[in-house]
C-alpha cells in the first residue's frame, strides 16, 4: 500500500513540474510587435500591450502554482521516506 502511494506521489511531482515548465514556456514565447517611431501610437497598440501582459501574468501565475505544488509534493515524498 505504501509503495503505491510513493509511486503516485512521484508521478504527481513529475506532472506538476512538467506543467510548470510548460506554462513558463508559453508565457515566454509570445512577442509583442514593436512600434516604429514613424507610426502613431494609438489605443490598439496599448490594447495589444495590455492583453499580452495580462496573458503572460496569467501563465506565470499558473506556473508558480504548479511549481508550488511540485515543491509541496516533493516535501511530502521526502517526509514519507522518514516514516517507519
Amino acid at each position: 500500500m505504501m509503495q503505491a502511494i510513493v509511486y503516485l506521489l512521484d508521478a504527481a511531482i513529475v506532472i506538476a513540474a512538467v506543467l510548470s515548465a510548460w506554462f513558463w514556456l508559453r508565457a515566454s514565447g509570445k512577442r509583442v510587435r514593436r512600434v516604429s517611431k514613424h507610426e502613431t501610437f494609438d489605443y490598439a497598440d496599448i490594447n495589444r500591450l495590455v492583453v499580452a501582459l495580462n496573458r503572460a501574468q496569467i501563465l506565470n501565475a499558473r506556473a508558480a502554482k504548479a511549481t508550488a505544488a511540485a515543491a509541496l509534493l516533493g516535501g511530502l515524498r521526502v517526509l514519507l521516506d522518514f516514516l517507519p
